[in-house]
């Protein structure tokens, strides 16, 4: 007897006001690799995608549509807004297991908040949380219950209620051999509603495809509660075959390789790059990388080669003292060379940046916003500094996360912690850091109108106009900044 599964996410794209107005959402990718690694196995699959949706009751018709056995919230592990736990989504996903569960479905969640908070999820009305990275653990629990199995306690990776008390089983090993999955299950999606977001506010269209899975490196802020610290990657080969499938089936025009980190291992972006030029595949994309892994020319060439048009770098600060005390592993010195180079074979480098981490000086600050005046990153996206569950940040300041422990959504920008300035100082500072970068990049793009007359844009000068809005805009900001600080 074929048993059914309706999965499901709690990520709500209008629960998230900021991420609404960019309107660039990415299709749950963790969620669909789910489901078709279940469907593989003989599972009846569909997907409740709550992107688009405007509450946690619009899955109630999808339950009694597919009338499932198994109802699953899976959320994407790849999607770095899931790791911050935000509690408009953990309370939709509470509501969702609790309408299934009525509905007397087998409740499964699957996420990093879960995977934190496991025994407030099964209070709420989950069956099992699973604790990590999760397909196999999905596909070893389905089957067993399928087969009237009663005694969990031998599944790894595993936690649920048992006489009242939680359990949680010995952790899984994190799988190696990435090419074993099948590829997600993209059919299940509605690729015109990401189509038509992304048109509209982008002007083209994106998709998200994951090469990896975990990072070997230790920021003591970074949480990895579904991969870890272990670096596994698919081949080449086996990435080539999925782009050229969704180029077929959705002609995409740009990916966003949603890695934490893309091509850390030797050798795999020069042999990606080979095969993009033997396959005579045109396509832009963006990746996340590291600073010290972009000083050598070669991969930086590569990478250009490949299509590579954006970097996003975790410059974090322009403080080596802070650096250090992230355990970032990362010098000022690199994140300079590294942005030249990557504007030297026309990659647009980025920068993430966060403000507040604990024992930030004014100094300091003053170094960030130096260092994004004088490289010119493409964009930046300034948070301040969040206390994930697992991480040493976290442990240094818990006692004081009583009151508030996750923002609501991701343009709250509260500090839930003690440090050099109080709260509204950081969110005053993050519009005035944006102006004056605006700023910067408007009075760049007026040195080269003078520089070269002839090889002016349209967009380009209308950039350099925008100089007479962002500097009184800018020196506004300040004020109200130096108010702020002058109040401490």
């Amino acid at each position: 007897m074929t048993s059914s599964i309706l999965f499901s996410h709690s990520y709500f794209l209008r629960f998230d006001p900021k991420q609404w107005s960019i309107g660039l959402p990415y299709a749950p990718l963790g969620t669909i690799y789910a489901a078709s690694l279940m469907r593989e196995n003989g599972y009846d699959v569909a997907l409740h995608d709550t992107m688009f949706a405007h509450s946690a009751a619009e899955v109630l018709p999808a339950i009694e549509q597919h009338q499932p056995q198994f109802f699953v919230v899976y959320d994407d592990g790849f999607n770095y807004l899931t790791k911050m736990c935000l509690t408009n989504m953990r309370e939709a996903a509470f509501e969702m297991c609790k309408l299934a569960k009525a509905r007397g479905c087998t409740v499964i969640v699957s996420s990093s908040d879960s995977t934190d908070r496991y025994a407030e999820y099964l209070a709420e009305g989950a069956d099992f949380v699973i604790i990590g990275e999760a397909e196999h653990t999905l596909l070893e629990l389905c089957n067993y219950i399928k087969n009237d199995g009663t005694d969990y306690a031998g599944i790894m990776g595993l936690a649920y209620s048992d006489a009242g008390k939680v359990v949680k089983t010995l952790a899984r090993p994190v799988l190696k051999d990435l090419d074993s999955l099948p590829l997600p299950a993209w059919d299940l999606v509605d690729i015109g509603k990401y189509r038509d977001s992304w048109m509209a506010n982008a002007g083209y269209f994106s998709i998200n495809i994951g090469t990896t899975r975990g990072c070997p490196f230790k920021c003591n802020w970074c949480a990895k509660p579904i991969y870890g610290n272990r670096y596994n990657s698919r081949s080449p080969q086996n990435v080539l075959d999925e782009i050229k499938l969704l180029k077929q089936n959705y002609n995409m025009d740009h990916i966003w390789f949603c890695d934490d980190i893309f091509g850390l291992k030797p050798g795999w972006v020069m042999e990606f790059a080979r095969l993009i030029e033997r396959e005579q595949i045109s396509i832009k994309f963006k990746i996340q990388s590291r600073a010290d892994l972009l000083v050598e020319e070669e991969l930086v060439t590569a990478l250009a080669l490949a299509g590579c048009d954006n970097v996003w770098i975790g410059a974090e600060s322009g403080s080596q003292k802070i650096l250090d005390a992230m355990d970032k592993g990362t010098s000022i010195a690199q994140i300079e060379t590294a942005t030249g180079l990557m504007k030297k074979h026309g990659i647009k480098p980025s920068f993430f940046i966060q403000f507040g981490y604990p024992g930030e000086t004014r100094d300091d600050i003053s170094l960030t916003i130096d260092m994004i005046n004088r490289l010119l990153p493409h964009e930046i996206g300034i948070s301040v500094s969040y206390p994930l569950p697992g991480t040493g940040f976290y442990e240094r300041v818990k006692a004081e996360l009583k009151k508030k422990t996750n923002w609501s959504d991701s343009d709250e920008m509260a500090l839930m912690f003690t440090n050099t300035f109080p709260a509204p100082y950081y969110k005053q500072l993050h519009s005035y850091v944006h102006q004056n970068y605006h700023k910067h990049l408007a009075k760049n793009s007026l040195l080269k109108l003078f520089r070269q007359p002839s090889a002016i844009t349209k967009a380009g000068l209308r950039k350099a106009l925008s100089v007479f809005y962002h500097t009184p805009r800018t020196y506004i900001e300040k004020l109200k900044l130096n108010r702020l600080e002058s109040a401490l």
